[in-house]
This record gives C-alpha cells, sequence and structure tokens, in this order.
C-alpha cells in the first residue's frame, strides 16, 4: 500500500513538474518598444576623473549617427565647406542606464550629446577605467568633429575621432 502510495506521490510531482517546463513561467521580457522619442543620458556636474592621450593620433571614431549630424554641423562651424578639423575636449561618459547596450559609454563635446563608442570600443573602455580604479567616472580626450566638405554637391557627413590609443583590437 506506502509502495503505491509512493509511486502516486512521484507520478503526480512529474506531472506537475512537466507543467511547470510546457508553460515556462521564466519567459524572457521583451523590450519595451521606442517611445519615438530617443535615449539621450543626461551628463552629471562631476569633474572629470582622468584625461585620456595619444599623442595626437585621432585614431578611435564614434560611431555615427545621422541624428547627432546637426549637433556636429554647428560644433564644426565655420569648417564645415573645408577638410579641416575642428578641435575640441571630449567627456566621456559610462553609460550604466542605456536599455540597449549594457557597456556604453557616450561622449559629449561642450555639454551636447555627439554619440558612443562602439560596442568593442566600450568594452576595452571600460576595461581601462577599471585599470585606473575610475570605474563608472567621468573622463576627457581630446577631440576632432570632421567632415562636412561638399562633394559632388552633397555634404559629407561629419565624424568626431578622439586622442585615445586605438580600442578595437
Amino acid at each position: 500500500m506506502t509502495s503505491i502510495i509512493s509511486l502516486l506521490i512521484i507520478l503526480v510531482t512529474g506531472l506537475v513538474v512537466y507543467a511547470i517546463i510546457k508553460s515556462n513561467p521564466v519567459k524572457p521580457q521583451p523590450l519595451p518598444l521606442p517611445s519615438g522619442v530617443p535615449y539621450e543620458p543626461t551628463l552629471p556636474d562631476s569633474a572629470p576623473a582622468l584625461h585620456w592621450s595619444d599623442g595626437g593620433r585621432f585614431m578611435v571614431e564614434l560611431m555615427n549617427e545621422s541624428r547627432y549630424q546637426p549637433t556636429l554641423q554647428a560644433l564644426a562651424g565655420a569648417h564645415g565647406d573645408s577638410a579641416a578639423a575642428a578641435p575640441y575636449v571630449a567627456t566621456l561618459m559610462p553609460d550604466d542606464r542605456n536599455a540597449y547596450e549594457n557597456e556604453a559609454v557616450a561622449v559629449f563635446i561642450e555639454g551636447r550629446m555627439v554619440g558612443y563608442l562602439s560596442q568593442k570600443a566600450s568594452i576595452k573602455f571600460r576595461e581601462l577605467l577599471r585599470k585606473k580604479e575610475a570605474v563608472g567616472q567621468l573622463s576627457t580626450v581630446d577631440a576632432q568633429v570632421r567632415g562636412g566638405a561638399l562633394w559632388q554637391g552633397k555634404r559629407l557627413q561629419y565624424i568626431v575621432v578622439l586622442d585615445v590609443e586605438p580600442l578595437e583590437k
């Protein structure tokens, strides 16, 4: 009699486990649909902890998004019709609130958002911050806004390049 009850308990337990697995209660929740307003982080008022330099080589290019082109054009100002580069100091901010990339690094010039480091460059940059014991802190780097010249009657895109050691090796 006890063996029948034990067998019945095992059978019922197996059915319950099977039902739980089949219903998959721990489904990953999808990201919220875009609201139509692009996400843009806010630059805090704190002072930068570090200033990076690679001796004026300017080898790191930001990801180029069309929504930053008006800002870059305004920053480029008078050089927009030539191939000259406008010099600036950029602020790099680890963006832990970015819903689309968990290792994002946002870049600001004169307090205005101008883009992000690529995913690989962001990971490498955050590793550099960890080595310098400056995790999550702001840092600065010399930057240039390039591009915007006219070519065959059309304006070329602007880009931002940073004077920090190459981050995508």
